[in-house]
């Protein structure tokens, strides 16, 4: 074989040695781009699990004490009502309303828009309705948080991701506990 040759075939080495190292550096750079992006998801999945938290918090904070204030409105509206029938039909007191509670059901029997238990009723299915939602949302938020966890600690997103300042996030489950921002509705 010739020089030429020679020269040849380690100028093709050389060449198919610098092609096989750039496809490693870009298969690399692609695998950090992959992981990168599905963390970048992952993130923005949880910001949207602790928004709807916050929204649905801020609900609680805005409906429970008007649907309480409504309720006692009711309540006072319903009770002079009954009070007026009663002192109209010639009842004084407060003790003699208590003696006529017959008189009241009957009354209440006959006008069911009086009736404020339907009102109390629904002020309870919201309150249910409410604690459940943020339930279920700090469930979703838990869920987001583990699976980017996940992602992040997963070989080989594990070495790219760390190099890169992605890290887990803390977060602790809720106890069994009454919250400390749950609603305390006193009537």
């Amino acid at each position: 074989m010739s020089y030429t040759g020679n020269k040849k075939k380690s100028y093709k080495a050389l060449l198919i040695s610098i092609a096989a190292v750039l496809s490693v550096i870009l298969l690399l750079f692609l695998c950090m781009q992959m992981a990168k992006n599905k963390a970048i998801g992952l993130e923005e999945q949880i910001a949207t699990a602790k928004s709807n938290i916050d929204v649905q918090q801020k609900r609680r904070a805005d409906l429970i004490p008007n649907l309480v204030e409504c309720v006692k409105a009711y309540d006072k509206h319903e009770y002079e009502t009954l009070l007026a029938i009663v002192q109209a039909r010639g009842v004084n007191s407060d003790q003699d309303v208590a003696q006529v509670q017959t008189m009241i059901a009957a009354v209440a029997e006959a006008y069911p828009e009086l009736k404020s238990s339907e009102n109390y009723r629904n002020l309870m299915i919201e309150l249910a309705s409410t604690e459940n939602q943020i339930a279920q949302y700090r469930n979703n938020y838990n869920a987001q948080v583990r699976n980017y966890n996940r992602t992040v600690r997963q070989f080989p997103n594990s070495f790219f991701l760390s190099t890169l300042g992605y890290e887990p996030i803390e977060y602790s489950y809720l106890e069994f506990d009454t919250t400390p921002d749950a609603p305390q509705v006193i009537f």
